[in-house]
């Protein structure tokens, strides 16, 4: 189809073209999404919750996991404890008012968490400060945690029990190789609890 030249319209092609190059360098990580997989499933098994947590497109992703955990993926099989610490509105109004915006993730993580249970994180940057106040609160109370991070790493880089830091730089290209991590992780939910 020949281009259209309009400078409103993205180019498309590029567009996929870059996208499916995130989700291709998902290959130079892939001890990082092994073990992020690993620990989920492991967290799982021995009966601990997981949490999920992220900022806007992030918290869906979060979101996204929480439910799947829950609900199901492709497969029948008991329900497994996820909880989206992004979710509630009154919670993150309340504690962002009373505490301040980086502190809605760490509050819900005291409120929640118990040793053994997982904190996972979803951001595209790495540079929320309530996701680094979350991982703080987790460690101090035994709480595994798990990144998924882009752009670097940011402020969360080095900071995660497991990180699985998507080498790109483009922060939807970033999303979108999340999001395929977060399926392999349910597709192996899936044949260990199915």
């Amino acid at each position: 189809m020949p281009s259209t030249n309009d400078p409103s319209k993205p180019d498309s092609a590029r567009f996929i073209d870059e996208a499916a190059a995130a989700i291709r360098s998902l290959h130079d990580v892939r001890p990082a999404v092994e073990a992020a997989v690993d620990l989920l499933v492991a967290t799982l098994k021995s009966g601990g919750k997981v949490l999920c947590a992220g900022n806007g497109g992030s918290a869906a992703e979060a979101m996204h996991l929480a439910e799947e955990l829950s609900g199901r993926y492709k497969r029948n099989r008991r329900a497994l404890p996820g909880l989206a610490i992004c979710s509630d509105g009154t919670a993150l109004t309340c504690i962002a008012n009373d505490f301040g915006f980086d502190q809605v993730f760490a509050r819900q993580v005291e409120a929640f968490g118990a040793p053994g249970d997982l904190l996972v994180l979803f951001s595209s940057s790495g540079n929320s400060a309530n996701l680094v106040e979350a991982v703080r609160a987790a460690q101090t109370r035994g709480i595994k945690t798990l990144a998924l991070i882009g752009r670097g790493g940011g402020a969360l880089h080095g900071k995660a029990d497991v990180e699985l830091l998507v080498p790109d730089t483009a922060g939807a290209h970033v999303q979108e190789a999340h999001q395929v991590v977060l399926h392999l992780m349910l597709e192996s939910i899936d044949a260990t609890f199915a």
